[in-house]
Order: structure tokens, then sequence, then C-alpha cells
């Protein structure tokens, strides 16, 4: 018998979780997945701190203090390219027809694979400030500085991935989505105030770190966690979150109802 093609939201929601489910489930049976999620935070921190922790602030301690809430936000915000790169691999093997059989909403997967991706950068930063803390970080802002501090990057790695979802949609080999995203990645990392602080740095970087949001997630989550500025850089970044939402989030899903 025919059937109306409209979905209440409850079932929308209900399919994305059922679909997100799935995500989370090729993530733990994936060694390669899990690592990424797991060991990465942990080798990002140990080699940042380190290595470049002496030469930078003297001691590796006080490096700590400084390095970790830009470590955090420089990890979640690598977890959010995966967010592309999955779905890029999902769009290659097919499994978009099968779900285009299905009924459910057609939206379902693409929030799915977003609601699968939240858990990760979630996981990914906790696991991070549990490493932290046993490397001795202290977190003068509580335990509503953390919550907040991970809560707002969390933010950011999320409106970023709407950015790797409409790469995906348009690029497709995954292998290719990832490299492009390397590029859009490592620039706003790495030219940011995440490992330094902005003065140590020539004149013509620092326009382009005053400007980053990356920087400003990056100022937030040192404010919520060590204490300082707090209210302008949190501002910045949720700003910077919204537009990036807000122009990349119905150019991803006009692109995916394109696509599929």
């Amino acid at each position: 018998p025919m059937t109306s093609r409209r979905v209440r939201v409850p079932a929308v929601l209900r399919h994305s979780a059922t679909l997100a489910w799935r995500g989370l489930t090729k993530t733990v049976h994936s060694t390669e997945a899990l690592l990424d999620v797991t060991l990465q935070p942990v080798i990002f921190l140990l080699l940042f701190v380190y290595v470049f922790g002496g030469a930078i602030s003297g001691d590796t301690g006080t490096y700590l203090q400084y390095a970790l809430p830009g470590v955090l936000v420089q990890t979640v915000i690598f977890a959010s390219a995966g967010t592309g790169t999955g779905l890029a691999d999902d769009l290659k093997t097919g499994i978009f027809d099968r779900f285009r059989s299905l009924p459910i909403s057609r939206t379902a997967p693409l929030l799915g694979a977003i609601g699968a991706d939240l858990v990760r950068y979630v996981t990914s930063g906790v696991i991070m400030l549990a490493f932290g803390f046993l490397l001795g970080f202290r977190a003068s802002g509580g335990v509503l500085g953390v919550l907040g501090a991970l809560g707002l990057v969390t933010v950011f790695a999320f409106a970023l991935c709407w950015v790797f979802t409409a790469l995906a949609m348009v690029v497709r080999e995954p292998r290719s989505v990832q490299g492009i995203g390397a590029l859009v990645i490592l620039p706003l990392t790495f030219g940011s105030n995440v490992f330094v602080p902005t003065a140590t740095l020539p004149g013509w970087l620092q326009a382009f770190v005053e400007v980053n949001p990356v920087s400003k997630v990056a100022d937030a989550a040192r404010g919520l966690l060590t204490g300082g500025a707090v209210a302008a850089p949190t501002a910045a970044a949720l700003l910077a979150s919204a537009v990036v939402v807000a122009v990349f989030g119905p150019l991803a899903v006009t692109l995916y109802r394109k696509r599929t």
C-alpha cells in the first residue's frame, strides 16, 4: 500500500539515533578508527609537551598548562575531519542506496553520521583532559570550567563538520576528502595561538592569528581551564561557529540531497 513520504519528527530522531549507533559500532569494531579516537589525543599531547615544552616555556610543566587547552582544540578539530571522510566512504560503498530503499527519513543517514561523530569528539576530548591531568595539568577553573571548555570545543567541531560534510558531497574519493581537509585544518591550527603565544610570531602572521577562529576557541578554552579572559573569546568562538553552520549547514544539506 502507498504510504505518506512525510516522517514525523520523533521518527526522524529515532532513525538518526539508530544510524548514529551504527556509526559508533563501526568505530568500536575498527582498530584504525578506535586508535584515532583514543590514542591520537595522547600522542599529540606527549609530542607537543615533551618535544617543544622545554624550548618554548623552559620546562614541560609550564608549557603543559599553556598547551593542553590548545591541543584539546586541535584534537577535536582533527576529529571533525573524520565526518567528511566517513560520509565519502559510505557514499562510495553504496550504502546510501540501501538507505534510500528503507522506510526512513532521507536526512537520517546524514544526521546519524554527525551524531556518531559528536560522540567521538567528546570521547577524544575527555581522553585528552584525563591524560593531561595524569601528566600534572591543573584546571583552576574547576569542574564547570572543564565542562565548559569541552562543550565549547565540541560546538566548534560540530560547526566544522558541516564544512567537511559539504566537501564529502563534492569530492567523491575518501582519500581526497582527507587530503583536502588537511589543507583546511593545518593552516587553521598551526596558524593560531594553539601552541605558542601570539606575541612571539612575526607581525604579518599575528594579523592572521588574531582573526583566526581557532585562536578564539583556544583563548576561551584557556580562560575556562586555567583562568583569564573568558567572555570575549567565548562570544567570538560561538559567533564563528554560528556563521560556519549558517553558511555550510544549508549548503551541505543541499549537496547531500542532490548527491543522494
